[in-house]
């Protein structure tokens, strides 16, 4: 073979193999691009994702917040309205008080309040620092005195009226 023959046939060579390396390249450029839009459709995936399970917390967090808020206002509610009915029941026994210490219409009625009720001190003793029962014109007017040293007991039972 000659040498001109053989150039012809290297240069054939060549041409094919720049036709495939040019068509390589191509390839390699249409994979990276799908490459680069798969990538870029997995993070907006992500992103969706990542997003949803915000939204999902905020309205867990938002449901828990005004669960929270309603307990709450219940709890103040309850509140006052304990306030409420421990005030009351010691209210009246004020207003007792006060209507037993009116002044007698009646100058006779007054000399009969005066005079203190028979009380037997052994029944005094008995009774400790308990309840105290004073007679006035027939009525029996029953007060409460606190303790010095209230048992636990005691307490207890002050506890469950209120």
């Amino acid at each position: 073979m000659s040498a001109q023959q053989e150039l012809e046939k290297l240069q054939a060579m060549r041409a094919e193999l720049e036709a495939e390396s040019h068509s390589l390249k191509e390839q390699q450029s249409s994979l990276e691009n799908n490459v680069l839009s798969l990538e870029e459709k997995i993070a907006n995936e992500e992103l969706k994702k990542e997003k949803a399970a915000i939204e999902e917390l905020k309205n867990r967090n938002k449901a828990a917040k005004d669960a929270i808020a309603e307990l709450e206002s219940k709890k103040k509610k309850l509140e006052n309205k304990l306030e409420d009915v421990a005030q009351p029941s010691e209210a009246p026994a004020p207003a007792k008080k006060g209507k037993a210490e009116k002044a007698p219409a009646k100058p006779e009625e007054a000399k009969e309040e005066a005079k203190p009720a028979e009380v037997d001190p052994e029944e005094v003793e008995a009774e400790g620092s308990g309840v105290t029962v004073t007679a006035i014109d027939g009525d029996v007017l029953a007060e409460e005195e606190e303790a010095e040293s209230d048992s636990p007991k005691q307490e207890k039972k002050k506890r469950r009226f209120f």
